[in-house]
């Protein structure tokens, strides 16, 4: 097993547009980034980028349900995969200012049947992936499991006995069976069902009328079909029970009620001084609480991907300057991450230079055999690079929602590592030729 820096898989920078662009300029050239990566329905979703009040970019691409020929629009609704994370967290936040929790108490104060071996972890544990509780959606026997319907009790119970992957507070391990836990303390402590504690204390006081908790018998208008690329063609990305990712990843949105979820946060409507502060500080893996925390030359960026059957997204924000990307796609693939990050940098008034723009060089096959291997870019994603006839081929491997499955994209195609990147090591992943 090789582990890289950045150094392998890396985006060439060159100039893209002319220093100091107009407004039109930028957004013409947000629209030919986010038009680069449609070819083939290789992206399909909406896109929104705003500056500030500005509306930079606002735009559905390809089809909601390829069946029907219905495209995508800025009001179709995406599942949203670990996104959900961040409402979670929220939740937990909200609880502990109306005293009801502390972020710092142990679990077991909450949850009287939790086992000896979890009596160090605290919900700040939970929050910030450092528990060591294992990932239920990487054990084997996930994938038959989750396809059938779930109580919180059940869930619990599937991975609760399980032996901690480390000491609690030791390391940082990215666990959807944290978020879980949280799932059903905020119910516990309320004495109301998560669902219900969205929608009043988080989606009708921001306005987000858009937004609800999924499930499997839920009707719902301007839903988007979930797709899965596979080298016949485009398929229909068969799901878990929406009942099993519940606080960890159920809730669906478009991309208007995440920027009205963003500016409510940052614009104090929701938490408080001291509660925004705590969900935004880094703390190992730069993870903060639900949601990621890394540098941009010096400007924070507060972002967190999400994937499931058919579905990813990628949601970033730039609180100094009041910047968010939103891109959610209804197929499974590279693209909200890649495109999320370029589209920030073209925002930003960085260079950006698009896979049709680079000029290929020649590289002799024993200089290329230098690169096969298998390389960690997250604790969730790794990717296989083999020597082919003509240059090479690169395979990801995510292990998470659903069970491990590889995938022919350059990805988190599943949900899992939900593109929550640890750090910035696989922000400049991408095919090779």
């Amino acid at each position: 097993m090789r582990w890289i820096a950045g150094a392998v898989l890396t985006l060439v920078c060159a100039a893209g547009m002319a220093q100091n662009p107009s407004d039109a300029q930028v957004r013409a050239r947000l629209e030919q980034v986010a038009n680069s990566y449609t070819a083939n329905n290789a992206f399909m979703g909406a896109v929104l980028v705003t500056d500030g009040d500005r509306v930079l970019l606002d735009k559905g691409y390809g089809m909601a349900v390829l069946e029907w020929n219905i495209s995508n629009t800025p009001n179709t609704k995406f599942r949203l995969g670990s996104v959900t994370k961040q409402f979670t967290a929220a939740l937990v936040l909200l609880m502990q200012q109306d005293g009801k929790l502390n972020i710092n108490d142990p679990v077991s104060k909450y949850l009287p049947d939790t086992p000896k071996t979890w009596e160090k972890i605290t919900l700040a544990n939970l929050l910030g992936h450092t528990s060591g509780i294992p990932n239920f959606t990487s054990f084997k026997e996930f994938g038959a499991w989750a396809a059938s319907a779930h109580t919180w009790n059940e869930e619990y119970a599937f991975f609760k006995d399980k032996p901690l992957d480390f000491e609690p507070g030791t390391k940082f391990s990215y666990s959807n069976s944290n978020y879980e836990v949280l799932g059903g303390i905020v119910e516990k402590v309320s004495g109301k069902k998560y669902g219900d504690l969205l929608r009043e204390r988080i989606f009708a006081p921001l306005g987000m009328n858009d937004s609800g908790l999924d499930s499997d018998d839920l009707i719902l208008p301007k839903r988007a079909e979930g797709y899965t690329p596979e080298p016949k063609g485009m398929m229909v990305a068969r799901s878990e029970s929406m009942s099993v990712p519940f606080s960890a990843g159920s809730i669906y949105s478009t991309t208007g009620d995440l920027l009205k979820w963003e500016h409510g946060l940052f614009d104090g409507k929701l938490l408080s001084a001291d509660s925004l502060k705590a969900l935004i500080t880094p703390g190992k893996g730069d993870y903060g609480l639900g949601v990621m925390i890394h540098n941009e030359d010096g400007v924070k960026v507060v972002e967190h991907g999400g994937g499931i059957e058919g579905f990813n997204s990628n949601l970033i924000y730039v609180p100094d300057k009041r910047i968010c990307v939103v891109v959610l796609a209804n197929v499974n693939g590279a693209a909200p991450e890649q495109m999320g990050h370029q589209l920030l940098d073209v925002t930003l008034g960085k260079p950006v230079v698009l896979a049709t723009e680079r000029k290929a060089v020649t590289i002799a096959k024993e200089e290329l055999a230098k690169f096969v291997g298998v390389y960690d870019l997250m604790p969730n994603f790794s990717l296989t690079i083999a020597q082919a006839e003509v240059g090479l081929t690169v395979r990801g491997t995510a292990r998470g929602f659903p069970a491990n499955r590889p995938t022919c994209r350059c990805a988190d195609s599943t949900r899992g590592s939900e593109i929550a990147r640890a750090g910035s090591h696989a922000r400049h992943a991408v095919p090779l030729p």
